[in-house]
């Protein structure tokens, strides 16, 4: 038995003369990215720029296709867009919501898509624009440029 001990003893004194030696040997970490700069967002008003909505029926769903386009002067945190639709005496007859999942940066061009379940009393539908921060002033257009995603 003393052998089998003096040969254990031995690998582990051998083990912790070699081992800090490999370890010096393993490549330094890279340097960590750029920190990303942080922008205030907007706070109290922000503005948008809006195309007319395009509404279809598919199926089931009455599908509403928007483009907006972030005309503020920085990003506007928490951008949500709510569609209802009413019936001819004014009662609410459905809707949709758009969460803008990140900042929505400015000169930012997004393509909103709603869905709402037909129901037959819907008769004309209005949108409400918004923020985590304040309101939005949304403006119509006829046209907006949406940039090419490469």
């Amino acid at each position: 038995m003393t052998f089998h001990l003096r040969n254990v003893a031995l690998a582990a004194a051998i083990g912790f003369v070699i081992t800090p030696a490999a370890l010096a040997q393993t490549p330094a970490p890279a340097a960590p990215a750029a920190p990303r700069k942080l922008i205030s967002p907007i706070r109290g008003e922000a503005t948008v720029e809006f195309t007319r909505p395009n509404t279809t029926r598919k199926g089931a769903n009455v599908i509403t296709v928007m483009v907006i386009k972030n005309t503020s002067s920085g990003p506007v945190a928490g951008f949500i867009l709510e569609e209802s639709w009413a019936d001819k005496s004014g009662n609410l007859a459905g809707g949709d919501v758009y969460r803008h999942p990140k900042p929505f940066m400015p000169g930012e061009v997004i393509t909103v898509t709603l869905t709402t379940p037909t129901n037959a009393r819907m008769a004309s539908n209005s949108f409400n624009f918004k923020h985590a921060n304040g309101t939005v002033k949304p403006r119509s257009v006829p046209k907006i440029e949406v940039p090419k995603t490469e």
